[in-house]
């Protein structure tokens, strides 16, 4: 990709109409990939979104003996364990330095090989995401882990064995860790403050079709019984209701009325309560939710992220654009990522009037109120947007910034789009589609 094929010019005030369509969630598709490693039988996972993400997960499945495939439909993937080998270092390196999802290779490679090696990892920069929590789990298990020059060597020369774990925060990267991690280990499994997102209930469903006994309690408590062995699954992923709701967020940033097929209502209550709240309508069909803004004036809110099945946090960076549009004072509380509201000043910057605080507002305090972070925002509008010159800090936080230049006036340049990649299938060609008026330098999209 050329330096000018990063950057995408924005020409705003067009209201996003059409159809688009989502696929499966990019927080499961990449784990129930890697959890073919665990099983003896060739697995088809369907519903598979075209993402950066998951043509890293394919890159390293391949390099450790996996063999990938395209199925029989459009978005299948058939995944073969059956020849797991070891892979270079330089070469699983080269491919996961831009991804975190490697650490979950571990568990399933002790399994498998005996041994592991995952490289530093990336991902994005919105606050601490220490892979301590891995590293813990994973001795406790058995694991014993190795620093070295350029990244982490793990050996589990007795095997792995089931262990009582209690999180100090519902993660969900350290609760898919133990889940496949305990499905082959020795004895019972018990995860206590486990991360309990859709997502990681349809992983749980993917294991389960493997051969694994996994019970999930009212407390958010995990019991896994470990087995001898695992065959292969078939599988249609969840779709991903965290893109789902960034398309309906433009919408209503934007005046627009877009029907996003194959979003569902099951995972998404929360967020829709809140649509309906500011101001936002939506109409359910069997097919997906149409999300469009009424007319009239957005309400300004009061709103606090949390672990499912609050409001998550994925949903918040998209919705704040939206609440730039509302009339009075709304109150964001963030309290999953510390950093998470950084993109913020970038808003700033085209118009926006949000101002933000280290205190614990609008809501409970939180893990983050005497650690001195910027986790409060207070955004004042409606304000109008001017285009400005932007620069993606993230992969929320860069879809947020699409939303806010298509709703301003005049054109955005957005630089760093190519990171948008990794969670939104074929974002610019659905901008298109909806009569966004976007363009790559010399050459235009729509």
């Amino acid at each position: 990709m050329t330096v000018n094929d990063d950057v995408l010019l924005v020409h705003g005030g067009t209201p996003l109409e059409g159809e688009i369509r989502v696929r499966g969630a990019k927080n499961l598709v990449p784990k129930a990939m890697v959890a073919a490693l665990l099983g003896s039988a060739p697995s088809r996972l369907r519903n598979v979104p075209d993402i950066r993400d998951v043509r890293v997960v394919r890159g390293l499945l391949q390099l450790h003996g996996v063999t990938v495939r395209p199925g029989e439909e459009p978005g299948e993937l058939v995944l073969d364990p059956t020849h797991v080998e070891s892979a270079n270092v330089a070469d699983i390196d080269a491919h996961a330095g831009s991804s975190r999802i490697p650490i979950l290779f571990c568990g399933p490679l002790l399994h498998r090989l005996g041994h592991a090696f995952i490289p530093g990892l990336g991902g994005c920069d919105i606050g601490g995401r220490p892979i301590d929590f891995h590293f813990d789990v994973l001795r406790q298990f058995g694991a014993s882990i190795e620093k070295r020059e350029d990244g982490q060597y793990l050996e589990a020369p007795k095997g792995l064995r089931g262990t009582k774990i209690r999180l100090p925060y519902p993660s969900v990267g350290a609760t898919e860790q133990v889940l496949l991690t305990a499905v082959l280990a020795e004895g019972v499994t018990e995860l206590s403050n486990a991360a309990v997102e859709p997502e990681i209930e349809d992983l749980i469903c993917v294991l389960q079709k493997m051969g694994a006994i996994i019970a999930m309690d009212t407390d958010r408590t995990i019991r896994i019984t470990g087995v001898d062995k695992l065959g292969g699954y078939t599988h249609r992923a969840l779709s991903d209701r965290l893109e789902a709701a960034s398309w309906a967020s433009a919408a209503l940033a934007t005046n627009g009325n877009i029907y996003v097929r194959g979003a569902q209502q099951r995972s998404m209550m929360t967020f829709l309560n809140t649509y309906r709240k500011v101001g936002g309508a939506f109409e359910i069909d069997d097919e997906g939710i149409r999300f469009w803004h009424p007319g009239g004036q957005l309400k300004s809110i009061a709103l606090e992220t949390d672990v499912h099945p609050g409001f998550q946090t994925d949903w918040q960076q998209p919705l704040v654009v939206a609440l730039t549009q509302a009339t009075g004072l709304s109150i964001i509380h963030e309290t999953v990522y510390e950093s998470r509201l950084g993109f913020t000043s970038a808003l700033n910057q085209m118009g926006a009037h949000i101002q933000l605080y280290r205190e614990c507002l609008g809501g409970s305090d939180c893990r983050f109120g005497q650690r001195n972070f910027l986790h409060s925002a207070v955004v004042s509008g409606p304000t109008r947007l001017q285009g400005a010159d932007l620069v993606i800090p993230d992969l929320r936080g860069g879809f947020s910034y699409l939303i806010a230049a298509l709703a301003a006036e005049g054109t955005s340049r957005v630089h760093g789009i190519d990171l948008i990649n990794r969670g939104y299938e074929n974002f610019m060609e659905k901008l298109v589609e909806l009569g966004a008026k976007v363009e790559l330098p010399g050459k235009a999209l729509g």
